[in-house]
């Protein structure tokens, strides 16, 4: 949790001095440590960035973040920060002006896969509050429906005992946000009121599930009527 990496790319990648005017610093982020960061790393690579900076198992509502700090010092008047997403950034509205007011006054651009957005801009700032705004509202719906749905289930007396076991429909919406990668698994717990040890075991079940899924698949791809032979 918290943990942040640090490094510059491979050659390949057109890797540069960190302090050139006008570089391109990408930043990373994933709300779980068992989320993978290859897919944003490779992206921010493929946009220009010649530093990547990143933070594991972190929310985008937590912006106390070493992976976004050392990305925002790294960045000089001129250069510009790249996420692949809004959302990577920040999932709340105020962290979203609080960081482009921060950007403005230090004359860095911001893009956002692959879209600039010059924050000392009008229109610029305006499309950028208009899409932090849609970050907060899509993060505050997961948790409106995640929270509305317990109350519910407790009404129903489905939820009983401490802590409660979740039903199919309650394992597999938990499920769906930890693939989302925007809650870690005590935020899990405390939505579903839940201890961890559940969400791991749901979590636990998934994998089982899905391993089962793809031996199945496997299986079917193979010759009809082939055979194994025998060691001898």
């Amino acid at each position: 949790m918290g943990h942040s990496e640090v490094g510059p790319l491979p050659s390949s990648f057109g890797a540069g001095p960190a302090t050139a005017p006008g570089i391109r610093v990408g930043y990373a982020r994933v709300s779980t440590d068992e989320q993978d960061l290859t897919v944003q790393r490779n992206a921010l690579a493929e946009l220009g960035a010649s530093r990547i900076y990143m933070d594991h198992g972190l929310t985008g509502t937590n912006r106390d973040r070493p992976g976004l700090r050392e990305a925002m010092a790294a960045c000089r008047e001129g250069d510009t920060l790249i996420v692949t997403k809004l959302d990577r950034l920040a999932r709340s509205l105020p962290d979203a002006r609080d960081i482009v007011q921060e950007l403005t006054e230090r004359g860095v651009k911001l893009s956002l896969g692959g879209s600039v957005h010059d924050p000392s801009d009008p229109v610029g700032r305006l499309l950028f509050n208009v899409l932090a705004m849609i970050a907060e509202f899509e993060s505050d719906l997961i948790r409106a429906r995640t929270r509305e749905g317990m109350k519910l289930a407790k009404a129903r007396g489905r939820l009983r005992g401490k802590p409660p076991k979740l039903s199919r429909a309650q394992e597999a919406h938990l499920v769906k946000l930890h693939r989302a990668g925007e809650h870690t698994t005590s935020e899990l717990a405390e939505l579903f009121s839940v201890g961890r040890s559940t969400v791991y075991r749901a979590l636990e079940r998934d994998a089982a599930r899905c391993e089962a899924l793809a031996e199945l698949v496997e299986f079917a791809d193979e010759p009809a009527g082939s055979t194994h032979d025998p060691e001898p």
